[in-house]
């Protein structure tokens, strides 16, 4: 089995929600003033920031329009002994190419509507978080401790779409083993959806499950060897 990451840092453990979040609770202001909260799909660029994909004609869409002043509530499970983080900042429309592939490979339903021309990409740019993390680890986060420096990303998410299409389509008995021997999980279709500095992400269907490096993983290179050595640790690993 895969050890979890180091989540002792409050920065760390606020992004390691963000990355294996799916879904969170938007926050969003009517025209009234009065608070409107829904739910949305997420995605984490490679620094770790959120992108929802929205449709133009959803009420927090509209709020957004008028005022991008947003929050984010990222619920990591287990009710309210388990860790959460809220994030408070402003979302705003992005037409990021290579970050738009990125959300609908996180959201295999977000295919069938990727191409619709009122749905569009918005980036979440946090301003500040609060971390609940358990009993006693209760703080705000600031930016600079939560997001990764863009220049310690930005390889590897140039190059991730090569990465996951090589993975998927030439290393599929490498993933399973990622997911039935690592992570313990039932075998099936797996498949890689992502990778950034820090871990990577694959899929069956809707079974998600997030894998990460022992150490930061800057470019391809340095990845192409985490991923090799996750492999021969499979390999040798004990099966029941």
């Amino acid at each position: 089995m895969l050890t979890e990451p180091d989540t002792s840092n409050a920065g760390n453990a606020a992004r390691f929600l963000i990355r294996s979040a799916r879904h969170a609770s938007l926050g969003t202001v009517m025209e009234d003033g009065s608070p409107y909260v829904s739910l949305v799909g997420i995605a984490a660029e490679g620094g770790g920031a959120p992108v929802v994909f929205i449709s133009s004609l959803a009420q927090h869409t509209m709020n957004l329009r008028r005022t991008p002043v947003a929050s984010l509530l990222v619920d990591g499970g287990g009710g309210l002994e388990g860790p959460r983080v809220t994030l408070l900042g402003r979302l705003r429309p992005s037409d990021d190419v290579r970050l738009k592939a990125r959300y609908v490979a996180q959201h295999s339903d977000a295919g069938r509507y990727a191409g619709f021309a009122d749905f569009g990409l918005w980036r979440f740019a946090v301003e500040r978080a609060h971390l609940v993390a358990g009993f006693g680890r209760v703080g705000w986060v600031q930016p600079g401790e939560l997001l990764l420096p863009e220049a310690a990303w930005t390889p590897l998410a140039e190059a991730e779409s090569g990465i996951v299409s090589h993975m998927n389509e030439d290393h599929a008995d490498a993933i399973a083993l990622y997911a039935t021997v690592l992570k313990g999980a039932a075998p099936g279709a797996w498949r890689m959806t992502g990778i950034d500095p820090e871990g990577f992400d694959i899929a069956d269907g809707s079974r998600r499950l997030r894998l990460t490096f022992d150490t930061f993983v800057a470019s391809p290179q340095e990845a192409r060897m985490a991923l090799v050595d996750l492999v021969k640790r499979a390999r040798v690993a004990p099966t029941s």
